[in-house]
C-alpha cells in the first residue's frame, strides 16, 4: 500500500502529463415545425412569415406549413412559399397540427378548437376585442400562448409595436395627403407646400413612435408641423431625433384649439398606458376647425382621442363631421399589408431561429428576458397579472417557472 508521500509524488506526476482536452458540450440544436394559418379576421392583410423568411428557416433546417392563400392579401403566392420551401395545405386542421402556430391576429374560438395540447402560440393579443374565455380556451388546451405585441427587444422596447408604429405614423401622413385632393372630394390642396405658397399646416397630438415619424413624413413633403404631448422628455427627444426644431407644445386646450384653427391635417398618435386613450380634441374643437380639414386617429384602437372619432375599417375608412374629414381605421398597418408583414416577419424569424439554437421554446424562453415578457400563458398556467386581475383567474410569475427548470 501507498505512503500518503508515495501518492502525492504520483499524482504530481500526472498532473504533468499530457492531458485530453475538455470541451463545452453543446445544446443540441432543435428542428422546429411551424405552422402559418391564412387570418380569418376581419381586414387582416398581413401575413407572419414572408418568403425570404421561410426560406432562412428551412435553410436551418425547420419544417414550415403554410395554409393556401397565406400570404395572398399581401400579394404573396402559394408559389412564392413552395418556392422558399414551404409546405403548402389546403386546410386550418392540416395548418393547426405544427408545434409552433405563427399568426398576426389572436386566434378566433374555431381556431382555438382546432389547436393541439401543449402548442406553441405566437400572435397579438388584443386585450380589447377578446371575449371572455377566450383565456379559458387556451388554458384548457395547456398552451404556451406569447403576445407579440409584449415581447421586447434589449432594450427594453416593445419591438413590434415599435415597427408598426413607424408604419403608422408615416402611412397616416400619405393617407391625409390623399384626401386633401380632389380626387376624394377634399379641399383640393397638396400637403406640403411650393415656392410662394404658405405651407399646409399639420397639428400632431402624441410625440411617440407614431408622432416621431409622422413629422417625418409631413416634414419630408415640406408641411408646417406642429407637435403636442403632455411629456416634455418624449418632445425633448423627438428634437433631437429628428434634428431640426419644430413647434411643441404642452397639451393646454386653449393652445391646442387656436391651432387646430389653422389646421389643415390633425393626427391623432396619443396612447394610453392603461385603459382608454384620453379625449383631448372635444366636438367644439373640430367644430371650429376648416372645412375640409382632414384628421387621422391613429389612437382610435384604443378608443381615440377626438370626441368626433367613430370606428371605420378599409372599406368605408372616412366620414364627415362638422365639414371635417375623419379617418378612424384602427388597423393603419393593414392598408400597406406587404410592409407590415415584411417588418413583422423580420422580428419573427430572427425568435424562431433563436428557438431552433438554444433546443427549443422552453429553453429560449429561460435565456431570453425579452420574449419571456410577452409569455401570458406558460404550459396551461397563466402568468400575466395584468390578465389575471382583469378577468379574476389565478397566475403564477413566468420568472418562477423559469428558475424551477
Amino acid at each position: 500500500m501507498k505512503t500518503s508521500k508515495e501518492l502525492l509524488a504520483s499524482l504530481s506526476k500526472t498532473a504533468l502529463m499530457p492531458q485530453e482536452e475538455m470541451l463545452e458540450v453543446g445544446r443540441k440544436k432543435g428542428k422546429l415545425f411551424i405552422g402559418i394559418p391564412k387570418e380569418i379576421s376581419f381586414q387582416e392583410n398581413r401575413v407572419a412569415l414572408v418568403p425570404d423568411a421561410v426560406a432562412l428557416l428551412v435553410n436551418n433546417g425547420h419544417q414550415i406549413i403554410v395554409e393556401t392563400n397565406a400570404g395572398k392579401m399581401a400579394n404573396f403566392q402559394d408559389h412564392d412559399y413552395s418556392e422558399a420551401g414551404a409546405q403548402i395545405v389546403y386546410s386550418a386542421e392540416e395548418v393547426y397540427k405544427a408545434d409552433i402556430i405563427l399568426k398576426v391576429a389572436p386566434p378566433a374560438p374555431q381556431e382555438i378548437e382546432m389547436m393541439q395540447q401543449r402548442q406553441t402560440l405566437i400572435s397579438a393579443l388584443q386585450l380589447t376585442v377578446q371575449p371572455e374565455d377566450f383565456l379559458k380556451q387556451l388554458i384548457a388546451k395547456r398552451v404556451t400562448a406569447i403576445a407579440f405585441d409584449w415581447i421586447q427587444d434589449i432594450d427594453g422596447i416593445y419591438t413590434v409595436i415599435r415597427s408598426m408604429g413607424e408604419i403608422a405614423g408615416g402611412t397616416s401622413i400619405l393617407i391625409a395627403a390623399e384626401y386633401l385632393s380632389n380626387v376624394n372630394n377634399g379641399q383640393g390642396a397638396i400637403l406640403g407646400g411650393i415656392s410662394g405658397i404658405s405651407p399646409t399646416e399639420v397639428v400632431i397630438l402624441g410625440a411617440g413612435t407614431v408622432g416621431e415619424f409622422a413629422t417625418r413624413a409631413a416634414l419630408g413633403l415640406g408641411a408646417s408641423v406642429k407637435v403636442f404631448d403632455n411629456n416634455i422628455y418624449r418632445l425633448r427627444r423627438l428634437q433631437s431625433d429628428i434634428g431640426m426644431r419644430v413647434f411643441t407644445s404642452v397639451i393646454q386646450p386653449r393652445v391646442l384649439a387656436k391651432h387646430l384653427k389653422t389646421a389643415d391635417v390633425v393626427i391623432g398618435a396619443i396612447r394610453a398606458q392603461k385603459g382608454r386613450t384620453p379625449c383631448v380634441v372635444t366636438e367644439e374643437m373640430v367644430s371650429e376647425m376648416k372645412v375640409g380639414s382632414v384628421i387621422i386617429d391613429v389612437s382610435i384602437d384604443q378608443g381615440g382621442c377626438f370626441e368626433t372619432s367613430e370606428v371605420t375599417n378599409h372599406t368605408k375608412p372616412v366620414f364627415r363631421k362638422h365639414g371635417v374629414i375623419h379617418y378612424c381605421v384602427p388597423n393603419i398597418a393593414s392598408r400597406v399589408s406587404r410592409t407590415a408583414s415584411y417588418a413583422l416577419s423580420t422580428i419573427f424569424a430572427q425568435i424562431l431561429l433563436n428557438i431552433g439554437e438554444e433546443g427549443g421554446v422552453e429553453n429560449m424562453l429561460r435565456r431570453d428576458a425579452g420574449v419571456r415578457n410577452g409569455v401570458y400563458i406558460y404550459n396551461g398556467t397563466l402568468t400575466n397579472r395584468v390578465l389575471a386581475e382583469m378577468f379574476k383567474l389565478p397566475y403564477k410569475d413566468i420568472n418562477l417557472f423559469m428558475a424551477a427548470l
